[in-house]
């Protein structure tokens, strides 16, 4: 059975607050996202994975969809 495609959603992720002081895991977690310093602003596939990723550190980060 083929995996059904998503209906090429997107999400922009910005990311607002510093990581300092917070955990290596999140910290790396912001990272995999694929941001580099604040206010940079990335876009991605909605997928079950990124939301994930993004649930983990939804306190450090601004999302639209």
């Amino acid at each position: 059975m083929p995996k059904k495609e998503s209906s090429g959603k997107t999400i922009r992720v910005t990311w607002v607050r510093s990581a300092i002081g917070y955990n290596k895991d999140q910290k790396a977690t912001v990272k995999a996202l694929g941001l580099r310093r604040l206010h940079q602003t990335v876009e991605h596939k909605d997928t079950p994975a990124l939301r994930g990723m993004l649930n983990k550190v939804i306190h450090l980060l601004k999302i639209e969809e």
